[in-house]
């Protein structure tokens, strides 16, 4: 019998990979009864700022890029996870301190970083292998973006989610508004992204923006479900819903008494992940990869109909509403980063100019 031929394989990728505060992870694909399978991975690409909650700076999201390049090329990969380092927060969105503390009144340099995220939920999007968000933790603002960009999520049921655009002095507009009304409808979508109020993952499972969710609390050696939200009954008693709202009163000083007895355990989240890694390895390779790709048209083609002007608005933002909202964020007190909104809008109404005292008069005062 003839050797089989032994073909030089081309290097497809970019540039060599160079992940600054990101991590690149190769683990062994698995079937579904743990047993490793030789010569096939899944890759994990990890966002690694865990003291800003995995908020993403100019030199992360070049590589998150690059390491999706690889994961996109790599013959030998079945999935893609993304996920975050710890157990506070997948993402946070862009690292705040970076913003105010650079971009923050240079429209100019804001709109080349702006070319940098946009390509970031582009090769996301246009990843040749299934994508699994490993919510870990918090996906807030621009990290629910680039998570729902993904094609499946996965969350521990003590993340939260939501959007903070509005609040911080942008607009949700790096995927959020493309995304979240063909996910969860134009009016739950609307109430996210201008109300800016973050809900927990049993809401977000609620709503269909997740595959999954597990537990993460570890109480007396057993996992419970988050004790800080309603699990249990639909309604509260006014008629409103209440599952996976946050608890109040005496039920909310119980639940903290509970999370204080527990620690955080993502046993079972990396379970669930490797169990949905495991299945789509039993699906002919191509055949899953045009599902996905067919799947995700109707968030690319929002997403590509918006990206550039979104791109253009925000980059001039920075110079009115962004510069104030994200030194507020970065140099306000603990307890109270944004700015002076009422003061802001009457400032407005009567005519005065953001070039002037208006930024520094609508800043948060320390005590």
């Amino acid at each position: 019998m003839a050797a089989p031929e032994t073909r030089f394989l081309k290097d497809h990728d970019l540039a060599a990979p160079s992940y600054a505060g990101v991590r690149y992870e190769r683990r062994p694909a698995r079937k579904p009864d743990g047993s490793e399978v030789p010569g096939l991975y899944n890759a994990w690409i990890w966002l690694d700022n865990p003291a800003q909650f995995n908020s993403y700076t100019t030199d992360m999201v070049k590589g998150v890029i690059l390491a999706f390049r690889t994961a996109s090329n790599a013959r030998d990969v079945n999935c893609v996870v993304f996920t975050g380092t710890g157990d506070k927060a997948f993402c946070t969105g862009g690292n705040t301190k970076e913003y105010a503390e650079y971009y923050a009144g240079h429209p100019q340099e804001y709109r080349q970083y702006m070319r940098l995220f946009n390509d970031m939920v582009s090769t996301i999007l246009a990843c040749d292998k299934p994508v699994i968000c490993r919510v870990n933790g918090m996906r807030i603002g621009g990290g629910q973006e680039i998570g729902m960009a993904c094609d499946f999520s996965v969350a521990q049921d003590l993340a939260r989610f939501g959007q903070a655009g509005p609040k911080h002095g942008s607009a949700p507009i790096g995927g959020a508004t493309d995304f979240l009304p063909l996910m969860i409808g134009a009016e739950r979508a609307m109430a996210a992204c201008v109300l800016c109020e973050p809900f927990s993952a049993h809401e977000a499972y609620q709503m269909g923006m997740l595959t999954d969710i597990v537990p993460a609390l570890k109480v007396d050696g057993k996992l419970v479900a988050n004790p800080l939200v309603e699990t249990q009954k639909m309604f509260d008693e006014f008629g409103r819903l209440a599952f996976g709202k946050p608890l109040a009163g005496k039920a909310l000083e119980e639940g903290k008494q509970t999370f204080k007895k527990g620690v955080v355990d993502l046993s079972l989240l990396d379970a669930k992940v490797e169990e949905l890694c495991a299945k789509m390895l039993l699906t002919f390779p191509d055949c899953t990869s045009k599902t996905v790709e067919e799947l995700r048209k109707p968030k690319l083609e929002a997403w590509n109909r918006n990206k550039e002007n979104s791109r253009a608005w925000l980059a001039l933002n920075m110079v009115t509403e962004a510069r104030a909202g994200f030194t507020a964020f970065n140099e306000g007190p603990k307890d109270h980063r944004e700015a002076d909104f009422i003061l802001l809008r009457q400032k407005i109404a009567a005519g005065e100019s953001w070039v002037g005292g208006l930024h520094e008069a609508i800043q948060p005062r320390k005590p």
